[in-house]
């Protein structure tokens, strides 16, 4: 046997080493592969849980779980034809028409609106439709396997904030508080809190409002106006409060003497309009081109806005005649009468002898008779002749009891507390 040279053993020795790294190697890949398989195989559960933690329920349902299908009701179609075309049979659409009527009637569903089919598998029968009735609440519909077809109204759950809105007017109050994204809701709710001690027609630059009133956060849906709690209003004539308060017989706004900011009459039927024609005694007629008095105030507003009464009365005429066109007259005491000219249409229930309370609906603007364009003109009647409301001082309204002046003081302290702590802005308008 003969010996290895010095320089084989070295060589040998190299290679040994290099084997031994290689080796090491391949054990290290594996050992960190299984750390990273480890991880992996974990990190889709956290994602599953995370994604179901921010996944957005419709109607109460999840998305991952269920089919939905949206079917726009058209113009004349009718409910059986809608379920047959989502395969639901005809026993079923029977028995849907049969156990429903008492919540909602089939015929109450709207052109335009969404039904909102669900199924657990994409090719079956949906097991549930849903109707939206509004931002608060839906209609839900269970198609049960055995034929029979259940309904419930289903009210989303909310969150009432409170929040303050306030600034300097610069041209008009609409602008004012669009611009601060409040919107015309908003306004007329201000107007109701200030209707008889503000007169909103006559709004000038440098007038200042502020309120305190209710959010309504309903899910993912745009926030709702609910009630107005507290109003301020400051123009030439003074600073006006309104306070919200309500007991087991009382509710509505009060100004900080107990007195409601609701007089017996409102000075205008509608909200959002303008006046476009005053009384006047030495008018020309637009229309006849000749001087006849015009014994009314006009009130300038879109086809269709809601007329209301201004005071409680009975009605007493809902006619039509070629210059006034359709009109609705009422009685309010032996003293006050007025009348509402030029309607497109009736309020549902008004006739002769209907009681009607103030703020109460009883048509909607239009141009019937001799009118160049959609409004209301609104007449007068005192002691049975016209006059121009304008100028007439009202008697106001029964104050709050003595009995309730204790727990009034408290909330409108409060409240004019936190109204007067509100810095006022101006709000920058285009």
């Amino acid at each position: 046997m003969s010996l290895e040279s010095p320089e084989l053993l070295k060589r040998e020795k190299k290679s040994i080493e290099f084997l031994l790294i290689i080796a090491f190697s391949i054990c290290a890949f594996f050992v960190i592969s299984s750390f990273l398989t480890f991880d992996k195989s974990k990190k889709p559960a956290e994602d599953t849980r995370e994604q179901k933690e921010a996944e957005k329920l419709v109607f109460g349902l999840s998305p991952s779980q269920f089919h939905f299908h949206t079917h726009t009701i058209k113009p004349n179609q009718f409910m059986g034809e809608i379920l047959n075309l989502n395969e639901i049979n005809f026993d079923q659409t029977l028995t849907f028409v049969k156990n429903t009527a008492d919540i909602f009637n089939v015929r109450s569903f709207r052109a335009g609106k969404d039904l909102t089919f669900v199924r657990t598998e994409e090719c079956d029968a949906p097991c549930y439709m849903f109707y939206e009735l509004g931002k608060k609440e839906y209609l839900k519909y269970t198609f049960c396997e055995d034929k029979d077809v259940q309904v419930e109204t289903v009210e989303r759950p909310f969150e009432v904030c409170e929040s303050e809105a306030h600034g300097v007017i610069t041209s008009s109050l609409s602008q004012a508080m669009e611009s601060a994204g409040l919107g015309y809701e908003l306004i007329s709710k201000m107007e109701d809190a200030l209707a008889s001690s503000v007169d909103f027609y006559h709004i000038q630059k440098g007038d200042e409002f502020k309120l305190i009133y209710q959010e309504i956060h309903i899910e993912d849906k745009e926030p709702m106006f609910g009630e107005v709690l507290g109003a301020y209003f400051k123009n030439s004539q003074g600073e006006h409060y309104a306070v919200y308060f309500e007991n087991d017989r009382y509710d509505g706004f009060y100004d900080l003497e107990g007195r409601p900011t609701k007089g017996a009459f409102l000075r205008a039927p509608v909200k959002f309009s303008r006046i476009s024609s005053r009384y006047n005694r030495n008018r020309i007629h637009p229309i006849k081109k000749r001087k006849i008095p015009h014994l009314g105030t006009d009130y300038a507003a879109s086809r269709g806005t809601p007329i209301f009464s201004v005071a409680n009365g009975v009605v007493t005429k809902v006619s039509y005649t070629r210059n006034n066109g359709k009109y609705v007259k009422i009685r309010h005491d032996k003293t006050y009468e007025t009348q509402y000219l030029h309607m497109s249409g009736f309020a549902k229930g008004i006739k002769t002898g209907t009681r009607v309370n103030q703020g109460q609906t009883i048509g909607y603007v239009g141009s019937t008779g001799l009118a160049t364009g959609p409004h209301v003109c609104f007449r007068f009647w005192k002691n049975g002749v016209q006059i121009n409301h304008l100028r007439e001082n009202f008697p106001p309204a029964d104050p709050l009891p003595e009995s309730d002046m204790e727990s009034f003081n408290q909330k409108a302290k409060l409240l004019t507390e936190r109204l007067n702590s509100i810095d006022p802005i101006i709000i920058a308008e285009d």
